[in-house]
């Protein structure tokens, strides 16, 4: 029987869980020492057992490198209360990856700007 819905089930396990994080990162877990952290999006494997989720961050006050082990050191306290909210059997193990999209496209930025200057 073919699903009348317009996407996945793990897309919809996906945005609940960044939207989960979302909260979880106002209300529990303190990440001001790191700058300004959000999540942009998150990709989970077809048997909804583990969530890769890809961050940002804005005014960083550590290197991405420190920063993205620190996030992964906090994962499993972002497991815990994912648990509690996510109402799936199995909570997704969470592995924190840095999203290169906004820098990547800062730079392109840049470059389109420079190139208006000189024309």
């Amino acid at each position: 029987m073919k699903s009348e819905r317009p996407y996945k089930r793990t897309d919809r396990v996906a945005n609940e869980i960044q939207h989960i994080l979302g909260q979880i990162q106002t209300k529990f877990i303190d990440l001001s020492d790191l700058g300004f952290i959000t999540f942009s999006h998150v990709t989970i494997s077809p048997d909804l057992k583990n969530a890769k989720v890809f961050f940002s961050v804005v005014q960083k006050k550590k290197s991405i490198v420190d920063i993205e082990s620190e996030m992964n050191s906090k994962a499993k306290v972002f497991r815990k209360y994912l648990g509690q909210e996510l109402q799936i059997k199995f909570t997704p193990t969470i592995k924190f990856f840095y999203d290169e999209t906004i820098s990547y496209n800062q730079k392109l930025d840049t470059i389109f700007n420079n190139l208006d200057k000189k024309n």
